[in-house]
């Protein structure tokens, strides 16, 4: 069995095909507590911190986290840390909050409308570096119409100034993330669209993949047909998939790291999952049918009287991928905490080709009795 020796901070772990992402032992890495002691605005007070887009800028690793304030609106701050995993300092004031009049629009952009879209909240950043530029795809809420969400585009080159470019689709949607360089010629991202009835089920078992040759033009062409669906039989993914972090080069394919939802009788478990796209051609996909993480009561450690916001959740927005072919996952825990992980590319890539399941029936492409004594 493939195992890989990884390193998180200055402790040398073990990842392999039963154990392929090690937690960080002195999670969570950002909390409330730690953004509250920097925002102490009684209006800026927060019970979360979740989500995060990640990126590196300079020296150091850049977290776009997500934060619930008291009153309910969500608002995106950042923290830096040298070392990608602690020490991280929370800037004194968040860095996106819902659009007003005055904040930076790009050139053609509606700037009324786009403020109407977020005047909910702003959650959920996925950052994609291409050349200097910094790409961000984040859920747009409307403040009175109920359940509408726009997933948006926000360009930064340094995480203090920002451009909006206004929704990505003009229909419901949550996820998306764009993949870091041109493929064939034009940009590819993933897409998971809202369902229009309920949490689970119908559009929200499906990936699509869009194409576009300006991600500022917010114009993607999608084909009807997903490149990823689940559904059939029991699986931690049957009820709802969606995009999480941004896909990472590796020499066999794309890495793209999910979420996944199994409806049970106690709620909607959130895992990660991982597909490994094709370099040429994203849409050829290898899914596996193994989670990478489970949520634990380790993925939300907080004090007895703290705030936790959804049980049995795991939630990834951004990865950072290594030159040693080692990847540090950002995950909330109980959409509350801000936790870090370790995996390897080679331990993913084995899930995807050995432990597969067809990327659109969900059909396992291996034999469970194979190993049985």
């Amino acid at each position: 069995m493939i195992s890989k020796e990884v390193v998180l901070k200055d402790r040398r772990v073990i990842v392999d095909l039963n154990c392929p992402v090690a937690r960080f032992l002195h999670n969570p890495v950002l909390t409330a507590k730690e953004v509250n002691r920097v925002w102490q605005d009684p209006a800026l007070q927060v019970t979360t911190v979740h989500n995060a887009g990640i990126a590196l800028h300079g020296s150091d690793t850049v977290m776009l986290f997500r934060s619930h304030l008291r009153c309910g609106k969500s608002v995106l701050g950042v923290a830096r840390s040298s070392n990608g995993v602690d020490g991280w300092h929370v800037e004194p004031q968040p860095a996106m909050v819902p659009a007003v009049e005055g904040d930076a629009f790009a050139p053609g952009t509606d700037a009324k409308t786009l403020i109407e879209n977020e005047s909910g909240g702003v959650e959920d950043p996925r950052i994609t570096q291409i050349g200097d530029t910094y790409y961000i795809t984040y859920s747009a809420y409307h403040a009175t119409v109920k359940n509408r969400v726009r997933t948006s585009l926000a360009t930064t080159r340094d995480f203090s100034h920002f451009m909006r470019y206004g929704p990505v689709l003009e229909r419901d949607m949550r996820n998306v993330v764009v993949f870091p360089e041109l493929i064939g010629g034009r940009y590819a991202g993933l897409f998971r669209p809202n369902d229009t009835i309920g949490d689970v089920g119908g559009i929200y078992t499906q990936i699509k993949l869009g194409w576009t040759s300006l991600i500022e033009s917010n114009r993607w062409e999608i084909p009807p047909e997903p490149v990823m669906r689940t559904g059939a039989g029991p699986s931690a993914f049957s009820d709802k998939i969606g995009p999480g972090a941004p896909p990472v080069r590796t020499p066999k394919g794309w890495l793209s790291v999910f979420h996944g939802v199994r409806s049970t009788m106690a709620g909607n478990p959130y895992v990660l999952g991982v597909a490994l796209h094709d370099l040429a051609d994203p849409a050829r996909v290898k899914m596996s049918s193994v989670p990478l993480l489970f949520p634990s009561r380790a993925d939300c450690r907080v004090e007895d009287a703290a705030y936790i916001h959804v049980p049995q959740v795991v939630f990834t927005c951004g990865v950072v991928h290594r030159d040693d072919g080692s990847i540090l996952i950002y995950y909330g825990g109980n959409d509350t905490v801000m936790n870090v992980g370790v995996t390897h590319e080679d331990v993913l890539i084995a899930l995807c080709e050995s432990y597969g399941q067809d990327p659109l029936t969900g059909h396992l492409k291996y034999d469970i009795r194979s190993n049985q004594s």
